[in-house]
Order: structure tokens, then sequence, then C-alpha cells
């Protein structure tokens, strides 16, 4: 269909049509992100309700891999946690007061549940 009569059927249908200059979209699922680095993206409007089209194609990352990756000697034993459940500051403040490295502060904070007072009184 000729696109000039596409567009005057859909402005008698009330949808407003309008392309949106995107340099990159990202979708994230659970599972993965879809990244649309060479996009086309348009807006439609009908009746109070906006809809989104996208096109091109895009480049599929495992969940969670587009983060800045953290430079430094303590990223392997922050990466060893169960998703944060023990604070860096926990750690530090257990290694500190024990004389231990983060890494056995970690160890002692994970088999205490977390508990500084059980962690520190196992390291010393």
């Amino acid at each position: 269909m000729n696109p000039r009569k596409m567009k005057q059927m859909m402005e008698q249908m009330g949808i407003d049509v309008a392309e949106l200059d995107a340099e990159e979209v990202v979708i994230r699922t659970a599972d993965e992100e879809l990244v649309f680095d060479d996009v086309e993206v348009t807006r439609m409007d009908a009746q109070g309700q906006e809809t989104y089209q996208v096109v091109g194609e895009p480049e599929v990352r495992e969940a969670g891999a587009a983060g800045a990756v953290e430079s430094g000697a303590d990223t392997d034993e922050e990466d060893e946690s169960d998703g944060g459940a023990i604070p860096d500051d926990d750690v530090e403040l257990v290694a500190t007061r024990a004389g231990v490295s983060k890494s056995d502060a970690r160890e002692a904070l994970e088999a205490e549940d977390g508990d500084l007072a059980a962690a520190i009184a196992r390291l010393e």
C-alpha cells in the first residue's frame, strides 16, 4: 500500500504516528537483554494509548552482562557472594576487627549467616 495513503487512513481513524530518532533500544527480560543499536522506532497514539514499534536486528546478551565490570582486587570476592547478601561494609568491618583478609571475613560471615559478632568471634 502507498505510504501516503496509509498515513491518511491512520489520521482518519485518529491514529497519530511519529518517527523517533532513537540511538539505542534495550529490552531486558529475566534471562537476557535485547540491544538494538541501528533501530527504527515508531510511536503510534491511538485514543490515548501509545504503542511503540521497534524495527531492527538485536544483539542478544545475558542478563546483567551489560553492567560495568569493576576493577580491583576485591572483584572476585564480591562476585562470589549470594547476590550481595553480605554487604561489603560488613566484610570490611569483620576483616579489620579480626585482622584477616576480606575473603576470610566473607566466608566467616556466610558461615554465621551475616552475624558480625559471631563472624569476628569465629576468626579470633
